[in-house]
């Protein structure tokens, strides 16, 4: 009794927080970041939908005559993009059953697509024939593809963090979440990049 009181007495501050065993804490976290993110695309593609559709002055094709977005090239890069996630994940599974080589392998694969994404963007944005002053339509187009790029960006940087800190011996099978969590973040971007690319060359 007086070890129990003690151990009461001991104690400050508010009770630990019952955790769920089915989401961990910091992956719920990043979760809950992407969801902010989510939205913030969301006001991007309201302001495309105002553009092209509620604007009563919207061109009747889109990009309006003469301009042409370059589809098959964005094609390419969905591509390129796409793989990446595959390769994120077979670098997230292989840490997870002790594959080191294969993890590193993957990591280096994934984060090598994701530059060549944003160096082709960057390459079409220089040969695109038009910028933000030919109109709405190209403030649009550059506003989403470029909002999309920075997140690539950002990606790419945690991407090498987590290349840097495999080369070191940081991760194993049973701590993980430094690859998990970019992982989680590189995924997103892949999937946003999809919507994007549908969106603004395809529809």
């Amino acid at each position: 009794m007086t070890t129990h009181a003690e151990g009461l007495h001991d104690h400050h501050g508010p009770p630990v927080a019952n955790q769920s065993s089915r989401v961990d804490s910091v992956v719920l976290g990043m979760f809950l970041f992407i969801a902010s993110e989510a939205m913030l695309f969301g006001s991007f593609f309201t302001a495309y939908f105002f553009v092209r559709v509620v604007n009563p002055t919207a061109p009747e094709t889109w990009p309006p005559d003469p301009f042409e977005f370059p589809v098959f090239v964005a094609g390419v890069n969905t591509a390129i993009l796409v793989t990446s996630s595959f390769t994120m994940h077979w670098a997230l599974q292989s840490i997870k059953r002790g594959e080191r080589k294969a993890f590193l392998a993957g990591m280096v694969l994934t984060f090598l697509m994701g530059l060549a994404f944003l160096l082709t963007q960057a390459v079409e944005y220089l040969n695109v024939g038009f910028n933000t002053g030919d109109g709405a339509f190209a403030s649009v187009f550059f506003g989403l593809t470029g909002l999309h790029g920075a997140h690539v960006f950002v990606g790419l940087t945690l991407l090498g963090i987590v290349i840097v800190r495999g080369f070191r011996g940081h991760f194993t099978p049973e701590h993980h979440h430094g690859v998990e969590l970019p992982g989680i973040y590189w995924h997103f971007v892949d999937i946003m990049w999809i919507v994007v690319y549908a969106t603004v060359y395809l529809i």
